[in-house]
């Protein structure tokens, strides 16, 4: 059992930080292993926002021994943006495992990140122009204070509270799921994917990677297939009700839209509520209450129901 949760302010911007936050923290009781947030709208014309991790937080019980080959790895990441011709313009310290950068870069971004990843123990956590993605382990309000949350401004945002099933506690195992090296494409998911494999085989086929053992990565990589096939974000979700076996209900955001899924059993609960400016959506309506407490109407997406909403 988890807790997904996704909010959208259509033409503005809102603290999706706190929102998000508040959301994820009223569905703690579905998954207390870790927390994610896949937050969008915080970047500046021309930047190139990417996070990054160089340790496991468990690595930092082993030792001063970690210290130093964390600093070895920041010092080699520096040194491939720097020979592919990236301006770091920021860098910062979320955690002493977990970076963020703002860049830019009119190269091979893809080259770029896959010779970043080839430095042991550093993995791309998001790269793209307006997304910046944060996975820790903890509930939402931990995660969300360690790495300065509660601040961000932005259009939209999806998140997930998740309690471990068939893959590790730690921070590889946790979502939002990005779908390296797709920009600004992420993904959360509460249920179960019985044709994982033979999809995930399908897609290593077409020249993906994955990161993890867990389901849900799949259906970033889906999606950023999809997506980079000139395939619409909404037309991708109905392919994934009909060709990705299981139970599940899962959201997908955009650098510009938020999309949700359900499958044909929609046994996976999600409780929706929108209007012209504002949508929100929970695994809970307790979630959705937390940011709109007066009286609202709320209702339930149907078996293989499929939306997309636009920032």
């Amino acid at each position: 059992m988890c807790g997904i949760a996704g909010i959208i302010h259509r033409g503005k911007s809102s603290n999706v930080g706190r929102e998000m936050t508040t959301m994820l923290q009223a569905l703690r009781h579905r998954g207390p292993d870790s927390t994610g947030f896949a937050v969008y709208g915080g970047s500046k014309p021309g930047d190139i926002l990417m996070r990054i991790k160089v340790a496991e937080r468990e690595d930092m019980d082993k030792g001063r021994g970690i210290l130093k080959r964390i600093k070895e790895r920041i010092a080699g990441v520096d040194e491939i943006l720097h020979e592919h011709g990236a301006t770091i313009k920021e860098s910062e310290n979320s955690t002493p495992y977990a970076l963020r950068y703002v860049i830019n870069h009119d190269g091979n971004t893809e080259e770029m990140a896959q010779h970043l990843e080839e430095i042991e123990g550093v993995e791309i956590l998001s790269l793209g122009r307006g997304l910046e993605l944060v996975k820790d382990l903890g509930d939402a309000t931990a995660v969300s204070d360690a790495y300065g949350l509660d601040s961000f401004e932005g259009t939209h945002a999806i998140g997930h509270a998740r309690m471990a099933t068939e893959s590790d506690v730690d921070i590889r195992s946790a979502h939002p799921y990005w779908a390296f090296p797709y920009n600004d494409v992420s993904v959360v998911h509460n249920g179960q994917i019985t044709n994982y494999w033979t999809m995930r085989r399908e897609m290593e086929r077409s020249g993906h990677r994955f990161t993890s053992d867990c389901d849900s990565e799949l259906l970033a990589v889906f999606t950023a297939h999809n997506l980079a096939h000139g395939i619409s974000l909404d037309e991708s979700l109905r392919r994934s009700v009909q060709e990705i076996d299981g139970v599940f209900t899962y959201l997908v955001a955009t650098e510009n839209q938020l999309g949700m899924a359900k499958d044909a059993m929609a046994a996976k609960p999600l409780v929706l509520y929108e209007s012209e400016a504002l949508i929100v959506m929970a695994s809970e309506e307790v979630a959705i209450r937390t940011i709109l407490p007066q009286e609202i109407e709320t209702h339930d997406p149907y078996d293989e129901e499929v939306r997309v909403w636009q920032a």
